[in-house]
C-alpha cells in the first residue's frame, strides 16, 4: 500500500478547500467536496497523473456540493455521500446559488449513495471509516482513516474555530456534541483538513479552541 496523500484545491468565492486524496504510488484517488471551478478540479488531476474514482460530499452546502454533478459527468464516476439528512440542501443547490447571487452553473446534487455511520468508504487500500456529525449541516460526515490518523472533518471543526450554525438546520449544541465525542476521542495526534483554512490536529484543538474549551 502506497502513501495516503492530499492536495488542497480552494475553489468559488468561498475559497472552500476542494480536496483530492490519492495513493502516492498508483495515483489512484477521490475528490472530496467539489463546489464549483471544476475546470481548474481536472486540471489539477491531470497534471498530476491522478485517476479519481469517486467522489465524497461532506455535506449538502452549495460551497461543498455545487460542482459534484458536473464533475460527475466529466469523470464518469459515483458520488457518494453525505449522510441522507442533507438530502434536503443537495436538492435545492440551485435555490442556494441564486441566495447567495451565484452566477456560475450550480446543479442539484442526487448522490449515488447515501451514507450512515459506521459505514466504510475506500478507494485501493485506503478505507476511511464514516462518522456522522450533524450540527453545522444535519447530515455532515467526517471521512477518519485510522492507518494513516487523518481525517477531512469538512466544516465541523477547523483551526481555531468550528462550522457555523446560523444555516437552516444547524444546531450548535450538536456540532459541539459531533466535536468532543466522535471527533476528539480519536486522539491528539490526529491531523485534519478541513473544508476552509488551514488544517491542524485534533490535540492542539482540544488545549486551545476556544469553542471547546
Amino acid at each position: 500500500m502506497g502513501q495516503l496523500n492530499a492536495g488542497v484545491v480552494p475553489v468559488t468565492a468561498f475559497q472552500q478547500n476542494c480536496t483530492i486524496l490519492f495513493d502516492m504510488d498508483d495515483r489512484q484517488g477521490v475528490v472530496v467536496d467539489p463546489g464549483g471551478d471544476i475546470e481548474k478540479v481536472l486540471a489539477v488531476l491531470k497534471d498530476n497523473a491522478i485517476n479519481a474514482g469517486a467522489i465524497w460530499i461532506t455535506h449538502g452546502h452549495i460551497d461543498h456540493a455545487g460542482g459534484a454533478m458536473e464533475l460527475k459527468e466529466a469523470l464518469g464516476v459515483e458520488i457518494i455521500g453525505p449522510h441522507e439528512a442533507d438530502r434536503p440542501l443537495l436538492a435545492n443547490l440551485e435555490k442556494q446559488a441564486k441566495h447567495y447571487g451565484i452566477t456560475d452553473p450550480v446543479r442539484n446534487c442526487v448522490p449515488d449513495r447515501f451514507l450512515s455511520e459506521g459505514d466504510t468508504v475506500s478507494f485501493g487500500q485506503h478505507a476511511f471509516e464514516v462518522l456522522h456529525c450533524p450540527g453545522h449541516a444535519p447530515g455532515h460526515v467526517v471521512y477518519y482513516n485510522r492507518a494513516a490518523k487523518f481525517a477531512h472533518v469538512g466544516d465541523v471543526l477547523f483551526r481555531g474555530s468550528v462550522g457555523r450554525t446560523d444555516l437552516p438546520g444547524g444546531d450548535h449544541a450538536a456540532l459541539i456534541a459531533s466535536i468532543k465525542d466522535k471527533l476528539l476521542p480519536l486522539g491528539d495526534d490526529i491531523g485534519f483538513i478541513c473544508g476552509h483554512g488551514p488544517g491542524g490536529r485534533f490535540g492542539e484543538e482540544r488545549r486551545s479552541n476556544p469553542f471547546l474549551i
